[in-house]
């Protein structure tokens, strides 16, 4: 497994956190030949924070992952360090081929990059 970021190796773990990632930060639809691919989290992100948004957010990351990255089970999922542009996604799952506990942090740069 390659890292998108610098072409070295990782191991499993940080290749779910970037499959994770890569899965909650696509918008559906810009994948070429993978239209479902992706989340509505990145439409999410501009609209007034509200409780109704925050489960639309919950929804928008647990479906999709859990369709696209079959090497977890979500066990449970919350967003923290929200500031301008950066959120954290904190996920407890459980690695289905080894049935090992993970306890993800994976940072969401949902602006644009410098």
């Amino acid at each position: 497994m390659m890292s998108r970021q610098d072409g070295l190796s990782i191991t499993e773990i940080q290749s779910i956190q970037q499959s994770i990632e890569d899965i909650v930060t696509t918008p559906i639809g810009t994948r070429v030949m993978r239209r479902e691919y992706g989340s509505i989290f990145p439409d999410l992100i501009d609209q007034p924070m509200s409780e109704v948004l925050i489960v639309k957010m919950y929804s928008a990351i647990y479906t999709p992952v859990s369709r696209w990255e079959d090497r977890i089970s979500i066990e449970s999922l919350k967003i923290s360090k929200v500031t301008s542009g950066l959120m954290q996604l904190d996920l407890e799952a459980v690695h289905m081929i080894t049935g090992q506990p993970l306890n993800l942090n994976i940072p969401l740069n949902m602006g644009a990059s410098a």
